[in-house]
């Protein structure tokens, strides 16, 4: 059986995959909300696809509570999570205060996201929660430590709710983003003449997270990795 969504909450809202996914699910019919830390920059988005923004904080418990507690009228039944964020540098220089912060809002939001969503799925028995991993949730790379941390961690999350929660109903795809997103602020890397399509297009991976969503549940697969055509493997 193929599941039919009525309403996507998109969090960690900005102007590249998180456009793109609120572009698509609105034009197959769903209601989206968007989250962020700040709901003005979400002005543009929501004018365009009919979108609503909330303020939050993913990092706070009390926050994520507030969200979903806002949206209880029209129950999500697609929930997806963007955030990110890494501390950069040689291991034995990195600041611990940014690497705490990256964790917080790479991992432990994830956390507080699908525990509110699963919340209110599984009286349903049906839902789907989408996590945006990246290259670093299966590989870290030198001076990136942070980073591979959130992103492992993040995967872990995912395969473990996909054991308890898929045989309930509710639908985890977590997405190996393997390169690097296209957007408005963030061009080709590498000359598009000589390698067109170096850099993944946020609408080709919004079609992505669409196709799992349309997944026979005989059939359900809980990872996706995306990668170029140019990307190394």
């Amino acid at each position: 059986m193929v599941p039919s969504y009525k309403h996507a909450l998109i969090v960690g809202a900005g102007v590249g995959l998180s456009a793109s996914l609120a572009r698509l699910l609105t034009s197959k019919g769903l209601r989206v909300s968007l989250a962020a830390r700040t709901a003005d920059d979400l002005a543009g988005l929501c004018s365009e696809t009919g979108a609503t923004a909330h303020g939050c904080d993913a990092t706070s418990a009390s926050d994520v509570a507030a969200l979903f507690r806002a949206l209880e009228d029209d129950a999500l039944d697609v929930v997806v999570y963007n955030p990110s964020a890494r501390e950069r540098g040689p291991f034995v220089d990195i600041d611990a205060d940014g690497v705490k912060h990256a964790l917080m809002v790479t991992a432990y939001g994830g956390f507080l996201v699908a525990q509110e969503a699963a919340k209110r799925m599984e009286p349903a028995g049906h839902g789907a929660i989408l996590f945006t991993g990246a290259s670093a949730s299966v590989k870290g790379c030198a001076q990136s430590a942070s980073f591979a941390m959130g992103k492992f961690a993040l995967r872990g999350l995912a395969q473990s709710l996909a054991r308890e929660l898929h045989p309930k109903g509710i639908h985890i795809g977590h997405f190996v983003i393997d390169g690097g997103i296209r957007n408005p602020a963030r061009p080709e890397r590498i000359d598009p003449s000589d390698n067109p399509d170096s850099m993944l297009h946020p609408d080709a991976i919004a079609g992505a997270y669409w196709d799992l969503l349309r997944q026979d549940r005989s059939a359900w697969t809980w990872e996706v990795e995306l990668r170029p055509w140019v990307e190394r493997f």
